[in-house]
This record gives structure tokens, C-alpha cells and sequence, in this order.
């Protein structure tokens, strides 16, 4: 009798997290689809950037630098700073999937959080691949029909000061890097970066504040240290 670790087709489980963390993830495209039309963009541009892009963090700081006056370079630069952490999950995956050709380049794609945390530590490579495509193809649809309904909402809402979607760029980012902050030296940078970002405000343009901040954190992580426990994303930090 199959296992439900041996068999791809057999691990209701683990479809089953992964429908519900893909459930749970891609409603937030609504809040991303309405702050990004509010900040400047259309609906068409914002859904372009959840299909292109896809990596919450990194859109968020794009339209997050564009809503607040900063150039649109500053804003992509930001984001390009926020999403190279996926590489480092792209590296930790790789040997894990064993995916090959055009498997391996959908899969890149789809290397968020949401789907590393959910193959990591998996018993076996199939219940890894698993994980990884039921999570992250879930997310990768919803997260785009939620940015097209979010969008078009949004641009009917007008000025989304009126509701405080404005704050919600920051209250998205403290969640994202929430989980980070169990650790000294993260934490340290964190406090670090704010200090750096706030002196800055009153006399650069938007976004530059940001980028010297990832500077600030590409300077501390620089030398080597110990070992992070939060570098890779786990299934209890969703």
C-alpha cells in the first residue's frame, strides 16, 4: 500500500497546507492591487507587476517608494534589494526539487516564502515538490486575481487616505520582517536601518532614504557570523 510520503499524488496533507496558506497569502494581493493604483499606477501596471514580479516585499517597497514621490528607478532598486533574498532560498531549493528544464525555470519563478517554507524540511523530495508547486502556483493565481480585483476597487475608492490604506505599505513590511527580529543581529540592523532612514528623510529625496538603509543592512551582514535560524522561512513563520 502507498504512503502518502512516496507518492506524489498521495499527499493530501500537504496539498491540503498548501491550498491554505495559498488561500490565506494571495487575499492580500487586494491590498496590494489598491495601494499600488493609489500610488500611482494603473490598473494594468499593477497587474503587471504582481504577473512579472511576483514577490510581495519587492512590490510593496515599489509602489510604497512611487506613492511617496520617490523616482521609479529608487523604487525598482528597492525592491530588487528585498527580492534577492529569494536567490538564497533559490539556492537552498535547487538540490531539494532536482527540477529540470522548463520545470526549473516555472519553479523560479514561484521561489517566494510561502513556498520554501512549505518544501523545507519535507521527508522526501517528492513531498518537497509538492509543497513547493501546490503552494506556490496557488499563491502565483490568487495573488494575481486578487491584485486585478484590488485594483479595479481601488480605482474607484479615490484618495485612500480617506480609508488609511496609506499606512498599510508599513503595516505590510512589519509583518514580513516580524519573524526576522528573533535574532540579535537582525534585530541590530533593523534599528539600525530605521535610525539611518529616519536621519535621512528631511534632507534626500524619497526613496533614497530606503536604499542607504539597505546599505546599512548589506554593510552588517557583510562578515561573517553565526548561522541565522530565520535566513530560511519555515512552516511556523506563516
Amino acid at each position: 500500500m502507498p504512503t502518502e510520503t512516496t507518492v506524489p499524488g498521495g499527499h493530501p496533507d500537504i496539498v491540503r497546507q498548501g491550498l491554505a496558506v495559498a488561500v490565506a497569502t494571495g487575499a492580500y494581493g487586494v491590498s496590494f492591487g489598491a495601494i499600488s493604483v493609489a500610488s500611482g499606477l494603473d490598473v494594468w501596471q499593477t497587474c503587471a507587476l504582481s504577473l512579472l514580479v511576483f514577490t510581495g516585499a519587492s512590490q510593496y517597497a515599489m509602489v510604497g517608494v512611487i506613492g511617496s514621490g520617490g523616482a521609479p528607478l529608487s523604487g525598482a532598486l528597492t525592491g530588487l534589494l528585498l527580492g534577492s533574498r529569494n536567490m538564497l532560498y533559490g539556492l537552498r531549493l535547487a538540490p531539494l526539487l532536482g527540477l529540470r528544464g522548463v520545470r526549473r525555470i516555472l519553479g523560479a519563478h514561484v521561489v517566494i516564502d510561502e513556498s520554501t517554507a512549505m518544501s523545507i524540511n519535507r521527508p522526501t523530495p517528492d513531498a518537497a515538490r509538492v509543497g513547493f508547486w501546490t503552494t506556490g502556483v496557488g499563491i502565483f493565481a490568487l495573488w494575481n486575481l486578487a491584485t486585478l480585483l484590488g485594483a479595479v476597487a481601488g480605482d474607484q475608492l479615490g484618495d485612500p487616505r480617506r480609508y488609511g490604506l496609506d499606512s498599510a505599505v508599513g503595516g505590510a513590511f512589519l509583518a514580513l520582517l516580524w519573524p526576522r527580529l528573533r535574532n540579535r543581529r537582525n534585530l541590530l540592523t533593523a534599528v539600525l536601518g530605521v535610525a539611518v532612514a529616519l536621519a535621512l528623510v528631511p534632507i534626500t529625496p524619497p526613496g533614497v532614504p530606503v536604499l542607504a538603509a539597505a546599505v546599512v543592512a548589506v554593510a552588517i551582514g557583510l562578515p561573517p557570523g553565526p548561522a541565522d535560524p530565520t535566513e530560511i522561512p519555515t512552516r511556523e513563520d506563516l
